[in-house]
């Protein structure tokens, strides 16, 4: 599941930082592959944050989700129940693929600091 969710990132868009200098990483197995610079390593530490905020958009849109489920009374409970469970699932792979990334955002940003 967060395997899924990291590649999916990987598609999200392009990085933003150091655009004067035109290394704009639309590949981010590439560009990991590639950095050599500070600027490089700050477009990577932005990709992350950028894949951060969009994990942080899931769990509060799931966390909602999961509000909903728990309000539900016409339905089984069963069935509740699972739904419930799926989307606590889904809060903690997010969760936890919103911890990765902020972790590798601080790994490339701590790597361009070295590098100033």
């Amino acid at each position: 599941m967060i395997a899924l969710i990291l590649i999916t990132l990987g598609s999200l868009g392009v990085l933003a930082s150091c655009t004067q200098t035109g290394r704009i990483p639309t590949d981010a197995p590439e560009a990991i592959k590639r950095a050599i610079t500070r600027c490089d390593h700050e477009a990577l530490a932005k990709y992350y944050d950028d894949a951060a905020k969009e994990m942080r958009l899931k769990v509060k849109e799931h966390r909602k989700i999961l509000k909903s489920y728990e309000s539900l009374t016409a339905r089984p409970e069963d069935e509740v129940s699972m739904l419930q469970t799926q989307c606590r699932s889904l809060i903690e792979a997010y969760e936890q693929a919103l911890k990765a990334n902020l972790d590798m955002a601080d790994f490339h940003r701590s790597i361009a600091g070295e590098m100033k």
